[in-house]
């Protein structure tokens, strides 16, 4: 239809109809009613101001505030909401939290009774005849649904439905009917390992994610990770820490004296935390900004750096060149010196070996190494003790956290020892050549750049393999960093105006930034902490974060927090925030969430890497893992893919994949047991003879297809979908964009099956729960209407401030909306009575990654990496391949265990990073708070059918809510680490937070080990200072902050150290993008937060419409606009092999050349014309990103280098994307 239309004559009547029915003086342009007469006069505004009952509340979108509000009622209408006032204070000489908001949250009420409301049911058309016709014919519903799904033609006519329209109205009844048939059905015929969950966030609303996690688990399916996935987890966070993420609260940056926001937009994405950094420069606070853009933050700061976009490693780097060479070589800050001994690996010894008439960095060494063959010996670390000049273990590192042995010593006491930082100038050393990578040279030939030479000093030890060269990790440093000293061979620069790798004049070529400022911040960075004892600050985001090397950008900046003595001091440190990460209860949302009370382990999958081989993508990626690799690798990956990277990390048991194996896990273990067979050992014979095998070795034979996808409190298809036009192609098999050619068959994988008829359309189901109508749920099979935030019960927390707030229902789900919660709860019960005669008490078999913070992190020693599939080592479950572990299941009781907690809860408790604790007392206070079940299969049994009692029981099973749990949870530390610790919680071990007490104002939290931060005191939280104040390991290798990292994959890419690798060159690797129709510009495509939205929450209201264009909109530089012709304001077209945009042109000069920006999430829903590239709508901003896969992101079973779920895994970047973009007939179709 045309862009044009005839006035609304009726709506027109309408309004002037209304001055017969309206008392007062109606104003000629109908716009103003005038009334007389006293109070009469103002009886409309006391009438609109008026309400019947306040309630609190909060918003459950990832906006990370986290912020309560008064939501206002009046005949059973919500009318408007205000913040809420009632913070506790934070003390006299700091800003209130208080008041919280933003204008986003305070349009939040539209919501409810908005024409994108989702009312009822819904199901897409063609899929409803068809299950009416096929229960005709079997009346039991599971027949029924197979009847359905294994007619390809039926099937097919309701997938390329999808995204069409079509969706009718249903009964709860029929709807829920056919869900839990088609769980049944899949798990029955393919195996639980085929059902999926995905919700993100479970801080934002932990009730209602843990309500469909919990169904999905009891199940046997699999949820999948959404952090990683977001590209918010920051992998560098456990490649140097060991944990993910914890960071300060807002309040701790006015604590900081020197405060650099690095990537990271803070007023607006962290709105109601901007004051702080805002009022923090009245304190003497000065604020540096590194963005490409002239972004919002920019107007509060003193300086601003502005890098091209995706340089900021160099930045990092030359500013570390500024610290080392300033404040530990030309002169040494003794604090520095002292935090670096005692709490980074830079005093530990590594091992050198000779390459190319040089030596090349390779593996810490260990107590093994000097003859210990003690447990844990391979993971005990070594450093020089400076008095003696002789090798010393010290406490703290790996090989002291799980074992007998390592009682007591699990800490970071150095008990009188000296480390010696450095091997220069001591005795019996020598000088020696070292090769080191680099990657600002050769980008035009490849992305693995080159080498250069530099020199260490050296000594050498004896080991139970002979004589070995060795260096300190700080050398090493030195040496990358390129700061010379006396005597040492190599190149090294001349001075800071040396163009050479890495000073301020080699970065001001590469980034843009002239060369005095970068040095001038890198010493006022050190200067700052070195005066201030630790105050120097950097927030960073996803400006710096969604870029394919983020790791590498991260770890210079985290080298610089580190080299300053700055993490874990309050006012510095990092503060890393591009999500509503922290679920501060989370011991108490984890148990529930994956029914860890009934079941353990869960099935938890890594969301790129499932995405990424579920939606094809795999199959046109023409970036192997061999063009990443460093010349000084050792061909580890030559002539392999990403996605044999990915299989030989599902196989060896470092990342999850599910599906699993390419056979039924129920049928699997009953294979065993009728053979006579322990289930690992069965299934690692039936792999060793290629009887069985991974699913991830043929993804796209049938069998090993995903099948069913529900989605909740997510809009997957229209924010995160990273390729978006694949997911519509393969994973939907809908209407796609998708322009880009299958790999060629010289780059295809090795150990994965290539198969030519490739899929579209591999989920037979695919489940949407929403209140809104959202692109998911536009292209969703089964669309759910579910209650907003101010209609249910449940629970928030955030980073950004220590409280626990309450959703409180203002009024209950209008229409036939259900909480989420609701839903679930009846879905477990439909499928309890429909499982009879298909599934009932059934054994399964899971297979389960090597987990991070168990002993499984010692399976891969040295990270030495051996195949079991090339016959390098045997397969042995749980060391070179995944465990096996047989789980059973009462299909039967699904609906039972869903609404009581299990009694594993009282007889082994809980375990939260390694730290465990008995919960049998809160099971207790559980079932007098909640009830019990009176009968059935979980009688007995803590209720909890509803939100408000699952809410009960996560706060009581959560050190940071329950002062009981955290005391016990210390003392277990104490026990481990030798230190005190239980104090920083003992003056709150009576103290439990209930869910009344989060409903009438915010509390509070509790000191927790479930955390490393303090409370105590009422100080304000940062992260690690109980690592640095108590002496309380990191969850590394050597038990302290890591600037090396020395897995074979690690080496292999050239990243053991912190360096600098520029964005990917896409069009080297992906060829030209332009069509040559007409005038054609290729830029550098960013896709960063919305300015005026969360994701794409709040975008189709008309407050925020008002603010932005209101539909999808890109921003460019009048040189990149003027190159091809564009106005502001008028269309433009934007593709790539990826798919095709049609946008707005918003023409800024805040917009650097080269670069534009279409800020996510606009969904198809408001303002989406066809393209002319595809005559399909104009797709939305993951219409023109892809996923690619960083092989170092997918190693495991090594240290903190090993898996957990939102810990570690590969990220959905998509900042490296480039695009080309042309104007378009400005005569637009819809």
């Amino acid at each position: 239809m045309s862009t044009t239309a005839d006035p609304d004559v009726a709506g027109d009547f309408l309004v002037r109809a209304g001055r017969f029915f309206t008392p007062g003086d109606i104003s000629p342009d109908l716009r103003t009613v005038t009334r007389h007469g006293g109070r009469e006069g103002d009886v409309f505004y006391r009438d609109r101001w008026s309400h019947d009952k306040v309630v609190r509340s909060t918003h459950g979108v990832n906006c990370t505030g986290s912020c309560s509000w008064k939501v206002y009622v009046k005949d059973g209408i919500i009318t408007w909401e205000t913040q809420q006032t009632d913070y506790p204070s934070i003390g006299p000489d700091s800003p209130e939290y208080e008041p919280r908001g933003c204008p986003r949250g305070a349009a939040f009420s539209w919501y409810t009774y908005s024409p994108t409301r989702v009312r009822y049911p819904y199901i897409r058309g063609v899929l409803l005849e068809a299950y009416r016709a096929a229960k005709a014919d079997h009346p039991d519903p599971v027949d029924a649904w197979a009847a359905v799904v294994n007619d390809p033609e039926t099937r097919r006519s309701y997938q390329r439905a999808r995204g069409k329209g079509g969706l009718v109205r249903a009964s709860w009844d029929e709807v829920t009917e056919i869900a839990a048939a088609a769980h049944i059905h899949t798990i029955k015929k393919h195996g639980p390992d085929r059902v999926f969950g995905f919700s993100p966030i479970p801080a934002m609303s932990m009730a209602s994610h843990a309500a469909g996690s919990r169904f999905i688990s009891l199940m046997g399916g699999s949820m999948l990770s959404f952090y990683d996935w977001y590209c918010d987890l920051p992998v560098a966070s456990p490649q140097v820490f060991g944990d993910q993420t914890d960071v300060p609260e807002s309040a701790d940056w006015w604590n900081a004296s020197y405060l650099i926001m690095w990537g990271a937009n803070v007023p607006q994405t962290r709105t109601p935390d901007a004051h702080f950094m805002a009022e923090a420069r009245y304190r003497g606070q000065k604020v540096v900004t590194v963005s490409p853009d002239y972004a919002d933050n920019t107007k509060f700061a003193d300086e601003w750096l502005s890098p091209h976009p995706g340089t900021d490693g160099a930045l990092g780097m030359a500013m570390g060149h500024v610290v080392l060479k300033e404040f530990f070589v030309n002169r040494q800050v003794p604090r520095f010196v002292d935090y670096v001994k005692k709490y980074s690996d830079l005093p530990f010894l590594v091992t050198l070996k000779e390459r190319d008439g040089a030596w090349v960095p390779d593996k810490f060494v260990t107590a093994a190494d000097l003859g210990d063959t003690g447990e844990g010996a391979q993971f005990k670390t070594v450093m020089v003790d400076s008095a003696t000049g002789r090798p010393h273990v010290p406490n703290g590192s790996l090989g002291f956290r799980f074992n007998e042995s390592g009682m007591g010593k699990w800490n970071l006491d150095l008990e009188g020892v000296d480390p010696a930082l450095s091997l220069y100038d001591a005795a019996n050393t020598e000088n020696v050549e070292v090769l080191l990578p680099r990657f600002d040279a050769d980008q035009e030939h490849n992305e693995g750049g080159s080498s250069h030479r530099r020199g260490v000093p050296t000594g050498r030890i004896t080991t139970a393999d002979g004589e070995r060269v060795v260096t300190t990790v700080f050398d090493l440093m030195l040496a990358q960093y390129g700061v010379g000293r006396d005597g040492l061979p190599g190149e090294w620069p001349t001075g800071y105006d040396d163009p050479a790798p890495y000073t301020p004049a080699w970065q001001e070529e590469i980034t843009g930034v002239p060369a005095a400022q970068a040095e001038r911040i890198g010493r006022e960075f050190a200067q700052n902490a070195e005066d201030s004892g630790g105050r120097s600050m950097i927030i960073l985001g996803a400006g710096t974060n969604h870029w394919f090397h983020s790791d590498t950008i991260y770890r210079t900046f985290l080298a610089l927090i580190t080299l300053t003595g700055c993490q874990g001091v309050n006012g510095g440190g990092w503060a890393h925030y591009v999500g509503q990460e922290k679920c501060r209860p989370v011991t108490g949302w984890a148990n529930l969430a994956f029914g860890m009370d009934w079941h353990r382990p869960a099935r938890q999958m890594i969301g790129t890497a499932f995405w990424y081989v579920q939606t094809d993508q795999w199959r046109y990626d023409a970036m192997g893992a061999d063009m990443l690799a460093s010349p000084l690798g050792e061909g580890r990956f030559q002539g392999r893919s990403m996605m044999d990277t990915v299989a030989q990390s599902a196989r060896s048991g470092w990342m999850p994949s599910f599906p699993s194996l390419n056979r039924n896990p129920l049928d699997i273990a009953r294979e065993a047991q009728e053979a006579g067979v322990e289930i690992p050992a069965y299934i690692t014979e039936q792999l060793k003879s290629g009887d069985l095998r991974f699913a991830i070795e043929d993804p796209d034979a049938p069998e090993n297809w995903p099948r069913v996808l529900t989605i909740w409190r997510a809009n997957l298809l229209g924010s995160s979908s990273k390729g978006n036009e694949y997911f519509l192609k393969h994973l939907l098999g809908t209407d796609h964009a998708v322009r880009a050619e299958q790999t060629p068959e010289d780059l295809r994988p090795q150990d994965v099956e290539w198969r030519e008829d490739v899929p579209d359309g591999k989920l037979d189901l695919l489940i949407s729960i929403d209140f809104r109508m959202t692109s998911t749920g536009l292209f969703g099979d089964i669309l759910l209407p579910a209650a907003t935030w101010y209609e249910k019960h449940d629970l928030s927390s955030t980073d950004m401030h220590p409280y626990v707030h309450a959703f409180t229902p203002a009024i209950d789900p209008p229409w036939e909306t259900r909480s989420d919660y609701d839903i679930f709860q009846a879905l477990g019960r439909k499928v309890s009575a429909l499982a009879p005669g298909h599934l009932g008490a059934e054994m399964d078999v899971m297979t389960i990654p090597l987990m991070h913070d168990t002993p499984d992190e010692m399976a891969v020693p040295g990270g030495i990496v051996k195949d079991w599939k090339t016959g390098e080592v045997d397969l042995i479950p749980g060391v070179t391949a995944p465990k096996f572990i047989p789980v059973e299941r009462d299909y039967t009781a699904i609906g039972a265990k869903m609404g009581a907690l299990g009694p594993l809860l009282d007889t082994v408790g809980t375990m939260t990073k390694g730290v465990a604790v008995k919960t049998g007392p809160e099971v207790e206070v559980i079932a007098r708070t909640n009830g019990v079940i009176p009968d059935g299969p979980a009688a007995g049994r803590p209720a909890i059918i509803t939100a408000e009692q699952a809410c009960e029981a996560i706060l009581a099973l959560s050190g940071t809510t329950n002062g009981r749990v955290a005391v016990e949870g210390f003392r277990n530390l104490e026990a481990r680490t030798g230190q005190r610790l239980a104090d920083l919680a003992e003056d709150n071990e009576g103290k439990r937070i209930t869910f009344p007490d989060t409903q009438a104002r915010p509390v509070p939290v509790i000191t927790s080990p479930e955390w490393s931060g303090s409370e105590h005191g009422g100080r304000r939280y940062t992260a690690f200072t109980i690592n640095v104040e108590r002496l309380k390991p990191w969850h590394t290798l050597t038990g302290r902050q890591h600037l090396f990292l020395d897995h074979d994959w690690m080496t292999e890419l050239g990243e053991q150290l912190p360096t600098f690798r520029p964005p990917l060159n896409m069009h080297r690797i992906f060829g030209d993008q332009t069509t040559g129709q007409g005038r054609e510009v290729t830029v550098r495509y960013l896709t960063p937060h919305s300015k005026w939205s969360i994701h794409s929450e709040y975008q189709d209201n008309l407050f925020m419409l008002s603010l932005s264009r209101g539909g999808p909109e890109i921003w460019m530089s009048p040189e990149d606009a003027d190159s091809i012709g564009v106005k502001d304001n008028e269309w433009i077209e934007a593709y790539n092999r990826n798919g095709v945009v049609v946008a707005r042109a918003i023409v800024s000069h805040r917009m650097p050349a080269g670069t534009v920006y279409m800020y996510h999430a606009k969904d198809r829903v408001v303002d989406v014309p066809k393209a002319e590239l595809s005559g399909l709508r104009g797709g939305i901003h993951n219409s023109l990103t892809r996923l690619m896969i960083k092989p170092t992101h997918l190693v495991g079973g090594y240290a903190q280098l090993s898996f957990f779920m939102n810990y570690l895994g590969p990220t959905g970047n998509q900042r490296d994307e480039v695009t080309v973009i042309r104007r378009r007939s400005q005569d637009v179709e819809y």
